[in-house]
């Protein structure tokens, strides 16, 4: 019942919210006010499926940094959008172009899409993600490249973390715990109940060489890991 109530409130919110997102995105190119209206369309989205998200852990230093996530469900893109702190852009899959509203606004809002099929093809998003940071904007990422179907936290990709210390910007590795509780098997299978988000502590990615991106991606899955099973 909860399911049939919800789905038209959430299209209903996508609608509402999701156009005038598109139209900021096109008027402010940074990307600001669209954020701003992202982060409200999360917060509904939570509040409309009965998800209580607990943030706890460290707030993040100044300046922007890039948050390395894990990828348990459909719901991290509404968590993240709704409590992670500041302003920030998602690097994500370019297949999330293909959905209908969102797809527009990813690319408006200055989201940045990665292109796997080919290794120079998601080099070059990793450089537009490198211009926003000196640019002064946070960037979020998903490490593992796809969705955990378990729960646990798969391996870590290190073109992420490439991208960090050739910024050099410190990485914030970021817990989602409790998802597949709530989004067991997709869209169609979420239930109310509550999750975790716990913001880590800096890792610094001064004077490391990007050939260290590999053990750095390590470093920071062990933390995020550790993370999502003690919540």
């Amino acid at each position: 019942m909860r399911l049939l109530l919800s789905v038209p409130v959430l299209v209903l919110v996508t609608l509402g919210l999701g156009i005038p997102a598109i139209l900021a995105g096109l008027v402010d190119r940074r990307g600001e006010l669209s954020w701003r209206i992202a982060r409200s369309w999360g917060r509904v989205v939570l509040k409309v499926w009965g998800v209580r998200v607990l943030v706890g852990g460290h707030a993040p230093p100044p300046g922007p940094v890039i948050y390395a996530v894990n990828h348990g469900s459909v719901l991290d893109i509404p968590v993240l959008f709704a409590y992670l702190p500041g302003s920030f852009r998602i690097v994500h899959k370019r297949s999330l172009y293909l959905i209908p509203l969102i797809g527009l606004y990813l690319y408006c809002a200055g989201h940045i899409a990665i292109d796997r099929s080919k290794a120079f093809r998601a080099r070059k998003s990793l450089e537009r993600a490198a211009l926003r940071i000196a640019g002064g904007t946070s960037v979020a990422v998903f490490p593992e490249g796809t969705r955990s179907a378990d729960g646990s936290v798969r391996p870590f990709k290190k073109g992420s973390f490439v991208l960090a210390i050739e910024a050099g910007v410190p990485v914030i590795p970021v817990s989602l715990a409790g998802v597949k509780r709530v989004a067991p098997q997709g869209l169609l299978r979420l239930r109310p109940g509550e999750l975790a988000m716990t913001l880590h502590p800096p890792v610094p990615t001064t004077g490391r060489g990007v050939e260290e991106a590999g053990a750095l991606a390590e470093q920071v899955r062990g933390i995020v890991a550790r993370g999502c099973a003690a919540a």
